[in-house]
């Protein structure tokens, strides 16, 4: 309990409140659960982020909303929703900007850059691991019966691809221009994303083209054993996924994919290995290292330093054992 006691600390009201409810199964009308995240809009990350935003150099940026890798304002919606942060009316004007500049107008994904003659995102530049972070970060902001909202699922439902190595499923113009994204092996981050993405549909709200992707998106990670070649199993497919980090923008690691899989009730034999890896990394402390600070370099603001201790890390490892744990005992 040492760790857990750590993790409530007052220091960090994101990492507070997500203990409380996701590791102590509080519910969000206990008291310490809504002090909790009342405190995640007034001290810490999110207030100074959201300060960070208003800067006049920061608002003459945002039409790099993508390409601002990792201050501008798609990446910095993706943190502020990490951290758990509540829809204000800045970060409802910011939704609101990438609705206009960053959405399709035609088919709702999103974009990594603005039709510069028609508005909207541009429609060969939309891309699924964007699409499913941005429907992710909208619904956590509260716009789940947005229609745009629900254009955008839709074109996750629609557009997503699964092919393991041969392309069975050939993607249609004007979605086939990124080989790495939609050639003979679907992009791994895309699947991850549009996973992250409509997981986070309330089960009741879930349509049966959501339930059959979510379906295809679980079964493709469980083939490749969450990290590994799914033809040859005794590879990793990318050894950076052992290397835990927070929050990972466009990226993924063992310990995300498993956070999405646990969190949707999956446990298969077929993730033993990765919940292993996740075990293995525990500190003597009791703790979780910042593996990997790639990303968060990079941000507006600090955030962990890398190789020390990781309250985001141990509360996501904390989360996959709790989850898993009495499933595969």
């Amino acid at each position: 309990m040492s760790t857990v006691r750590w993790l409530l600390e007052d220091d960090n009201p994101s990492v507070r409140y997500f203990t409380l409810r996701d590791l102590l199964g509080r519910t969000d009308d206990d008291g310490d659960v809504e002090e909790a995240r009342h405190a995640i809009m007034l001290r810490g990350a999110v207030p100074l982020l959201l300060g960070r935003q208003r800067e006049a150099g920061y608002l003459a940026e945002y039409r790099r909303f993508y390409t601002a890798k990792y201050a501008g304002l798609v990446w910095s919606l993706i943190v502020l929703a990490e951290l758990g942060a509540q829809r204000n009316d800045q970060i409802a004007e910011q939704c609101e900007y990438l609705f206009a500049n960053a959405q399709e107008l035609r088919d709702g994904g999103f974009a990594m850059n603005t039709a510069a003659r028609t508005g909207g995102g541009r429609i060969t530049e939309v891309i699924p691991c964007l699409t499913g972070n941005l429907v992710w970060a909208l619904i956590r902001f509260g716009y789940i019966d947005d229609p745009r909202l629900l254009q955008a699922v839709d074109w996750l439902t629609t557009y997503m691809r699964f092919n393991d190595g041969v392309e069975t499923e050939p993607q249609v113009q004007p979605y086939d221009r990124y080989e790495i994204c939609w050639g003979a092996h679907t992009c791994f981050m895309g699947v991850v994303k549009a996973l992250k993405g409509l997981g986070e549909i309330p089960a009741p709200r879930r349509t049966d083209a959501v339930e059959e992707t979510i379906r295809r998106s679980v079964e493709f990670l469980l083939i490749h054993h969450v990290h590994k070649r799914s033809h040859d199993l005794e590879k990793v497919s990318k050894p950076g996924w052992k290397r835990f980090s927070f929050p990972l923008m466009y990226q993924t690691d063992v310990l995300e994919i498993l956070d999405l899989l646990t969190g949707l009730g999956i446990a298969d034999a077929r993730m033993d290995e990765a919940v292993s890896l996740v075990r293995s990394k525990q500190g003597t402390d009791g703790r979780w290292r910042m593996d990997n600070t790639y990303t968060t370099d990079k941000l507006l603001i600090p955030f962990e330093a890398k190789g020390e201790p990781s309250k985001w890390i141990t509360l996501r490892a904390l989360r996959v054992l709790q989850r898993y744990a009495p499933v595969s005992a």
